[in-house]
């Protein structure tokens, strides 16, 4: 069974939000929302990751998520059947919602390693490196995360999940955190209990030592609070949004690689090949000799103020 992805439908859907919320900022005295050369670059950044993904998701779709199906979901008397001994699912009603669950549980640790991993991080931070919170940031995307996205979803369809729900089930997912990208929604009351939602995402991309590293949930946020990650927006904080090692720069060659370029010169800093390794997989801000600090240790230093 074939499906479109939803974000087909949803790409002219963002842009004409991103021009809405341009025009109401600056009809509404909140002129400084957006910078035309940010939004730019994030365009640019969008625009390309719109090029790229069809051409690294038919990889994906067709060659990872098929071949990892069939290897795992081999047909046995004319019915699919997973290695483990269950039949493989269906498209049952409740089928697309335990996948759209189990997206969002991968989706918490995808993105938590994005964070984690330096190397990850490296192409993660493109959609960081703003200083703009609006839905021009929303698009603000890293090309090269495309390349290992997939990996992290393979177990999907080993366990049965068919590859072209997964694949609708991941577009779902990108329309929701779209959205979440704006300002012009306050806390949502009863509804923050259970899912993520605009405030908890500011507090995402926010550099406030205290905010970094959490609410990394798609749709959800319980798997950030069962993981110690979660965070709620405190608004008599100002917060300020943003990396604390940001590219200074609209140029987006310079946004896309210039994390790269800090870890090959942060492993000249050291012969040792831990060391070098550390600085590539280890945590942002790990160094050997703590002239950079990782959030765990800004965060530790701030609770002993």
């Amino acid at each position: 069974m074939n499906f479109t992805n939803p974000l087909v439908y949803g790409v002219p859907c963002f842009l004409a939000l991103i021009l809405l919320e341009y025009s109401y900022s600056k009809s509404h005295h909140n002129k400084k929302l957006y910078n035309l050369k940010d939004l730019g670059a994030s365009l640019f950044m969008g625009v390309g990751s719109a090029i790229i993904a069809p051409l690294i998701k038919t990889i994906s779709a067709i060659v990872i998520f098929n071949v990892v199906y069939e290897l795992f979901n081999p047909e046995i008397g004319g019915i699919r059947t997973n290695i483990m001994g269950w039949e493989s699912f269906g498209y049952a009603w409740y089928i697309w919602i335990a996948c759209q669950l189990l997206d969002d549980f991968t989706y918490y640790w995808f993105h938590r390693q994005n964070h984690m991993v330096r190397f990850l991080w490296a192409a993660h931070i493109v959609h960081h490196s703003s200083n703009k919170y609006n839905l021009g940031t929303a698009v603000r995307n890293g090309w090269f995360t495309l390349f290992y996205k997939p990996l992290f979803y393979m177990w999907l369809p080993a366990i049965g999940f068919p590859p072209a729900m997964v694949i609708v089930c991941l577009g779902i997912e990108s329309l929701w955190q779209f959205q979440l990208h704006t300002q012009y929604i306050s806390k949502m009351g009863f509804v923050e209990q259970l899912f993520n939602t605009h405030t908890m995402h500011q507090v995402h991309h926010a550099k406030n030592i205290a905010y970094l590293d959490k609410n990394h949930g798609g749709f959800l946020n319980i798997f950030d609070r069962i993981f110690g990650t979660w965070k709620q927006l405190d608004e008599t904080i100002d917060i300020e949004y943003g990396v604390t090692h940001a590219p200074n720069s609209y140029n987006p060659w310079i946004i896309l690689t210039h994390e790269y370029k800090d870890i090959w010169l942060d492993t000249k800093k050291s012969k040792n090949w831990y060391h070098k390794f550390m600085y590539t997989f280890g945590p942002p801000g790990w160094s050997h000799d703590n002239s950079t600090q990782t959030v765990k240790q800004m965060q530790l230093e701030l609770k002993k103020q």
